[in-house]
C-alpha cells in the first residue's frame, strides 16, 4: 500500500490514489465500510490538487475517509442513526478543515456503530461494517468503517474514540490508530457522545503516517518524531493484564512480539498491582450516560434544533443502542446517573486512576505501558455486542478515562489481526509516536526476515 509520503513527495498522483482508494472500496462493498461516498467531489478535487501551483501541504493529494459523526460541509452527518439521515453540515468540523487545509481530498463518510456506543460495528443504520480481512467477522468500533476502509486500501482516515473506539477496530482489520491526549486535536462540530473521553483520532497503515497525521490535527509544524534507540526503551507489560482472560492466540502473539523488542534490546518489565480495570467499570458507564444526556442536548440545540434527544432515541435502530439511552440516558431514565455519582465519579474514579498511572511511569520509569490492544482477535459476526463490550474495552478503556495518549499498531500474523498497544503519559504524544516507531521497526524487520 502507498504511504502518505509516496503522495507528499510526488511518486503517485492525487488522482491516481484516489481512483486507487474507490476501486479497492468498489471492489469490497460487501464491507460495508462507507455511508456516503463522495465519488465526483474527490476526484475534482484530486485534480485540482494535481493542477495547483504552488507549495504543496503535507497531505498533498491523499484520499482519506472521516467516521459520519464528523462534520463535512456538504456532505450527511447521520452519526449512523435514522433520525440523523438528513442532515447536511454546512462547514466543516475544524478537524476535517485541518486536513483539508493541508491537502487531504475526503472521499467518503464512513460507516460507525451507532451513535457511537458500541465497539463492533455491527449496529447501524446504514448496516453493520464488516472486518477487512474475513468478511465472516466483526469489524469492531465504534470507527468501524474508518478501519476497514484504511485496512482495504483508502490511505488513511479519521475516526473518533472514547472508550477504544480508534485502536479496536484499527487493531481487529490491522492497521494502525491514535487516540492523542485529551484536548490535542479539536472536537467541534463531531456528534458526542462523553465531553471527558471524546477525540478524534487517525487510523493509517504505518506509525509514521499517524505521526504526519497528528502534527496536522494538531496544528503543529510537520515533524518526525526523533526516534530512540530500542537498548534505551522501557516497556511496562501489567501483570494484571496478563492475569485477564484471553484468547490463547493473543497471549501466544503478544508474548512472542515482547520477546522480539528484548531480543532488540528493548527493556520490557512486569508493572505488579496496576489495578485499573475494577475502576474504570464502576465509573465509565456513569460518566458516559451522564454526559451523553448533555452533550447530545446541546449538539441537537446546536445543529438540529427541531430534534430533541427523545425523538432521535426513539427512532435509534440498534436494540442494545436504544436500550442503553432509554435505560440509562434520557431524563427519568431508570438508570439515569445522579449529578451526584457523576461529580463523585470525576472527582474520585478518575483521581484513583491517575495515581495508578503515575505510580506505574515513575516507578519503573517508563517509555510506555504496553498490552493486547483487545483480548481476542475479531469474533465472527453476529456476536453478542454486551459481552464482546466487556472484553474488547477492556485494555483500552482505562486511558481513555483520564485523556492519555494510546496507539495500536499490528503484531505480524498470517491469521486474523491482533493489535499491540501503547499508553503514554498526559502531552506525551510525539514520544508515544516515537516509541510506536521503533517497536514497529523491530516487528516488521524481524517478522521479515524469519
Amino acid at each position: 500500500m502507498t504511504g502518505l509520503d509516496d503522495a507528499v513527495l510526488g511518486r503517485a498522483t492525487s488522482q491516481a490514489l484516489t481512483e486507487r482508494a474507490l476501486d479497492a472500496l468498489r471492489r469490497h462493498a460487501d464491507r460495508n465500510a462507507v455511508i456516503t461516498l463522495a465519488e465526483e467531489p474527490a476526484l475534482r478535487a484530486a485534480w485540482q490538487v494535481d493542477h495547483q501551483r504552488g507549495e504543496a501541504g503535507p497531505l498533498h493529494g491523499v484520499p482519506i475517509v472521516v467516521k459520519d459523526n464528523i462534520h463535512v460541509g456538504g456532505l450527511p452527518n447521520t452519526a449512523a442513526t435514522p433520525a440523523m439521515s438528513g442532515f447536511v453540515p454546512a462547514g466543516d468540523a475544524p478537524a476535517v478543515a485541518r486536513l483539508r487545509a493541508a491537502g487531504a481530498v475526503v472521499l467518503a463518510k464512513a460507516n460507525m456503530h451507532e451513535l457511537s456506543m458500541g465497539v463492533t460495528g455491527a449496529a447501524s443504520a446504514a448496516g453493520p461494517a464488516l472486518n477487512a480481512r474475513d468478511a465472516g467477522h466483526i469489524a469492531g468500533g465504534s470507527s468501524s468503517g474508518t478501519a476497514v476502509a484504511v485496512a482495504l486500501g483508502v490511505p488513511a482516515g479519521l475516526g473518533t474514540d472514547t472508550g477504544g473506539s480508534v485502536r479496536i477496530p484499527a487493531a481487529l482489520n490491522g492497521v494502525c490508530g491514535l487516540r492523542p491526549t485529551r484536548g490535542r486535536y479539536p472536537t467541534e462540530a463531531i456528534t458526542p457522545l462523553s465531553g471527558t473521553r471524546d477525540t478524534p483520532g487517525p487510523i493509517a497503515h504505518t506509525v509514521a503516517d499517524l505521526a504526519l497525521l497528528d502534527s496536522v490535527l494538531a496544528g503543529e509544524p510537520v515533524t518526525r518524531p526523533l526516534v530512540p534507540p530500542a537498548t534505551g526503551l522501557r516497556i511496562g507489560v501489567p501483570t494484571s493484564w496478563r492475569r485477564a482472560p484471553a484468547d490463547p492466540s493473543t497471549v501466544d502473539a503478544f508474548e512472542a512480539a515482547l520477546e522480539l523488542l528484548r531480543g532488540a534490546g528493548v527493556t520490557v518489565i512486569d508493572v505488579p498491582n496496576f489495578e485499573v480495570n475494577d475502576v474504570e467499570q464502576r465509573i465509565g458507564l456513569p460518566i458516559v450516560a451522564f454526559e451523553a444526556r448533555r452533550e447530545l442536548t446541546r449538539y441537537l440545540a446546536a445543529y438540529l434544533p427541531s430534534l430533541t434527544l427523545s425523538d432521535l432515541v426513539e427512532k435509534v435502530s440498534g436494540e442494545r443502542v436504544r436500550a442503553f439511552f432509554q435505560g440509562c440516558v434520557l431524563d427519568g431514565a431508570p438508570g439515569a446517573i445522579a449529578e451526584e455519582a457523576y461529580d463523585h465519579a470525576i472527582a474520585h474514579g478518575r483521581g484513583e486512576l491517575h495515581s495508578a498511572y503515575r505510580r506505574a511511569f515513575g516507578t519503573y520509569d517508563l517509555h510506555a505501558l504496553a498490552f493486547p490492544t483487545t483480548p481476542q482477535p475479531a469474533a465472527p459476526a453476529g456476536a453478542d455486542e454486551a459481552s464482546a463490550f466487556d472484553v474488547l474495552t477492556r485494555n483500552t478503556a482505562p486511558g481513555s478515562l483520564i485523556g492519555l495518549p494510546g496507539l495500536t499498531l499490528p503484531i505480524p500474523t498470517e491469521n486474523l489481526p491482533i493489535g499491540l498497544s501503547l499508553d503514554g503519559t498526559p502531552g506525551g504524544d510525539r514520544a508515544l509516536l516515537a516509541t510506536a516507531h521503533r517497536l514497529e521497526h523491530i516487528l516488521t524487520q524481524v517478522t521479515a526476515r524469519t
